[in-house]
């Protein structure tokens, strides 16, 4: 590869980890496994360290993370939360083992600990008693979520003596919550975690503690930080002092001599971690004697005393038995490939994503094969290759059908899209899973019509259209497994006062193509009816801001259609409110108490919550936050209102109780 080249891979390289940093660090949401994220790194690092004139300061290669979130308070690290080098073989624990040997001039004996798969946090105790916790963040600036970790059971809010000391740990989520919670999301309607990882990730950067405190978190503590306290020669010796001082350590770590121990430590676990409450992702392996860590000290982002060992994604070889079609609410078919059973990292696995259409034709992927399958942080597995040795002769190219599955109309393929799509509006499909979208959380909010009650009312004919909702009665109702009086009464309760919903809400619920909760918001404040809305022409919605060409067309093409109207006809009938409720923004003078200002909220509210109150305020013209600063203009305190109020009045922030901040929505 020539300079040329090269320059044109390192770019590229570039581009897709800051892009996957982001998603990773910043908004939580992983779109690739850890171990092509790990071998893109190391495809650049190499590319790099053969053209070192192509290294750049700003290349991911050189930094340690990625930005922190904006939401809460930046804290500074005064020592930095490295991150460290990577090892995935036995070959690179040898090289490690010979750095580690060549720069110390004394024996050299190891500490190995399982990495825990969480999110790694610094916690600060002054004179014994916890005062700050924070994220990892890019190593060096990280967030304040004090309030949240606070909710940890295992984080000692006083230790056993009273030392000032930093301490760093992995919060995580354990086996146990993540599925309890993902159950319960699911029969809510809501999107799934991930990954234990995220979900504790997403736990901890919650801005109200109550849904950390519900999500069941757990921490080990692995390391000192910043510490003045007894001097201990080893890290041993600094993890038992740990657990003496009311830390949780994790118990399966182990002194080893010999890089060979190390090696049998790290076979032992990638065999046996699946019996584990929780996740790991691999082994840290740390020089034990401190003087030694302090004579090789680090690179620009890494310590030269430690590295982490990274599991191989966990593959399993199956038999591919069918594939399985389903029907999205936008038409889309999804192929899923039906396996016999098989255990992959702890679970068994029956199914696994095929994505689409051109990625089975890129595999050969036929029905019948023995495929190898890989569980890398996905809930549904993907199918990774095909073992074509194993293939008969008898098993035919796998072709996707001319005709939906549900309902037997001609599939399309539209412009410039890889997915095949059934574009009949009375597909039973798509109505199903228009109907989940329509009763969530961001749409109707329709709370105890979740997943498995639209599917029960669809088994039962009792709804076809989103319309049918509205005519459901007790005796129907009742009829349903799991459905008592009480139960029936609060959902017969939640969708009467669903028909109260401002415009924007029934907008996003009718699940136009492109039109997400904020073009909703757009579209029912600049039109403030439906009736309106319906009328508008491309030019109109064009003339909008944020409503670009696409966009425009998709809703036209929405309203122009019969069964629309005479849908949105019947709603008006059931008493449906199709206006907008909101104020809009020309109505925002500037006498408004909030235009313009930034407020936050603490403690707890009584008359509304917080989501409500939120709300209330940014329809004023405000701006809500998390975090007081000095750009905070007004607090808004509850009752136990905390470090925040006492923020707030030290920044000489205003400051407004409940009953004011009432009187003050009642004027408006």
């Amino acid at each position: 590869m020539d300079t040329h080249q090269a320059k044109e891979k390192i770019t590229k390289l570039r581009e897709e980890l800051n892009e996957y940093n982001y998603e990773y660090y910043v908004l939580d949401r992983p779109t690739i496994s850890d171990h092509e994220y790990d071998e893109k790194m190391r495809e650049l690092i190499q590319l790099e360290n053969e053209h070192p004139e192509l290294k750049t300061e700003d290349s991911p290669s050189q930094r340690v993370g990625g930005e922190p979130l904006d939401e809460f308070v930046k804290v500074q690290h005064k020592l930095p939360m490295l991150s460290l080098g990577n090892a995935f073989n036995e070959t690179d624990l040898r090289d490690f083992d010979r750095r580690v040997r060549e720069g110390s001039d004394q024996p050299v004996s190891y500490v190995c600990e399982l990495k825990i798969d969480g999110l790694a946090v610094s916690l600060t105790y002054e004179n014994g008693k916890f005062v700050r916790g924070a994220t990892r963040g890019d190593g060096k600036t990280g967030e304040d979520i004090t309030h949240n970790l606070k909710t940890v059971k295992s984080i000692p809010l006083k230790l056993q003596q009273d030392e000032t000391i930093e301490v760093r740990g992995e919060a995580f989520m354990p086996k146990r919550s993540f599925d309890s919670l993902n159950d319960a999301r699911a029969q809510k309607g809501e999107e799934l975690f991930a990954n234990p990882r995220n979900a504790a990730a997403g736990s901890l950067r919650q801005l109200d503690p109550k849904i950390a405190a519900k999500r069941n978190l757990d921490i080990f503590i692995y390391s000192v930080g910043e510490w003045q306290g007894e001097h201990l020669n080893a890290h041993s010796e600094r993890l038992d002092y740990l657990k003496q001082l009311g830390f949780k350590t994790n118990p399966e770590w182990k002194r080893c001599e010999t890089i060979d121990q190390v090696i049998d430590y790290v076979k032992h676990w990638t065999e046996d971690r699946p019996h584990l409450s929780y996740e790991i992702d691999g082994i840290v392996i740390k020089v034990d004697q401190i003087d030694v860590q302090d004579a090789l000290g680090f690179t620009a982002k890494s310590p030269r005393w430690a590295i982490a060992y990274k599991f191989p994604a966990e593959e399993a070889i199956t038999k591919l038995v069918d594939i399985e079609l389903s029907v999205g609410r936008t038409g889309v078919v999804t192929p899923t490939a039906i396996l016999e059973p098989v255990k992959v990292a702890g679970t068994t696995v029956k199914r696994a994503s095929l994505h689409n259409e051109d990625l089975i034709q890129e595999k050969d992927i036929r029905i019948g094969d023995t495929v190898v399958i890989k569980k890398a942080g996905d809930i549904i597995p993907e199918v990774v290759r095909v073992i074509t040795e194993k293939r008969t002769e008898d098993l035919e190219p796998f072709q996707m059908p001319t005709h939906c599955p549900e309902c037997g109309s001609d599939l399309v393929r539209l412009e410039e899209e890889v997915a095949l799509r059934c574009i009949n509006p009375n597909c039973p499909a798509q109505l199903r899973e228009g109907l989940i979208h329509f009763v969530s959380r961001n749409a109707m909010n329709i709370d105890g019509l979740g997943e498995k009650v639209i599917a029960q009312l669809f088994k039962e004919d009792l709804v076809h259209t989103i319309a049918d909702l509205y005519k459901l009665n007790k005796e129907q109702l009742l009829q349903l497994e799991r459905m008592g009086e009480k139960s029936v009464n609060n959902l017969l309760s939640a969708i009467e006062k669903s028909k109260e919903n401002s415009l924007e809400r029934l907008l996003f619920g009718l699940g136009i193509r492109y039109v997400g909760s904020k073009v909703a918001d757009t579209l029912a404040q600049h039109f403030k009816t439906i009736d309106a809305l319906m009328k508008a022409d491309k030019e109109d919605l064009e003339a909008i801001q944020d409503i670009g060409e696409k966009v425009a067309d998709s809703i036209v093409r929405y309203f122009q259609k019969p069964q629309v109207a005479s849908l949105i006809e019947e709603l008006k009938q059931l008493g449906i409110n199709t206006k907008y409720n909101g104020i809009t923004m020309e109505e925002i003078t500037e006498d408004s108490p909030f235009a313009g200002k930034t407020v936050v909220l603490t403690g707890k509210l009584e008359v509304y919550g917080r989501s409500e109150a939120k709300k209330k305020i940014e329809t004023l013209g405000g701006k809500v936050t998390g975090s007081v600063s000095k750009k905070t203009d007004l607090l808004i305190a509850g009752e136990d209102a905390g470090s925040k109020l006492e923020k707030a009045t030290s920044l000489g922030v205003e400051v407004w109780d409940e009953n004011r901040f009432i009187r003050v929505l009642q004027e408006e």
